[in-house]
């Protein structure tokens, strides 16, 4: 039984600040679909793909330019024999300063390999946060899906089944 969490991280140029801003602003980097509040302690939004990835998101710790932990309160994957494999998991971004830098380090704690859901949840996190939210970090524009518009292979795959 593998239970390495599934982590990534980015460094900017940046500062702490713009970091959390950006982190915060998830309709402008991981989906435009998202309905609700993403940015204070006990905030809840529902974020969905097509009829392929449904969650209720609820934000359960929130330390300003340092932290934030999402807790994943309702999870349905479509292509998974466990539609519910994200419930109780916590997305987790811890903002520092390293050498100059701003580092973001991401850790999906509870996405662990032995998950069906692995490596399209891999590939999906790993091009959100390497691409689109360290775009919005560092130009102002991410690359966030929108209605029909999957941004990643698999996303691509699964929308065409």
């Amino acid at each position: 039984m593998s239970t390495e969490n599934f982590s990534t991280t980015i460094q900017v140029d940046q500062t702490p600040q713009e970091v959390f801003n950006a982190v915060t602003n998830v309709r402008g980097w991981w989906s435009e679909e998202i309905e609700g509040n993403t940015a204070k302690l006990n905030d809840e939004f529902d974020y969905h793909f097509e009829d392929i990835h449904r969650c209720k998101v609820k934000l359960i710790e929130v330390i300003p330019n340092q932290k934030i932990v999402w807790l994943v309160e309702e999870n349905y994957f479509k292509f998974t024999e466990d539609k519910t494999e994200w419930t109780n998991t916590k997305p987790t971004f811890e903002i520092s300063e390293k050498n100059g830098k701003t580092e973001l380090r991401f850790t999906h704690f509870g996405l662990v390999p032995d998950y069906e859901c692995f490596d399209i949840c891999r590939d999906a996190w790993t091009n959100y946060i390497q691409n689109s939210l360290k775009k919005l970090i560092t130009t102002g524009k991410g690359e966030p899906n929108a209605a029909g518009k999957p941004q990643t292979e698999n996303e691509k795959k699964l929308s065409s089944k």
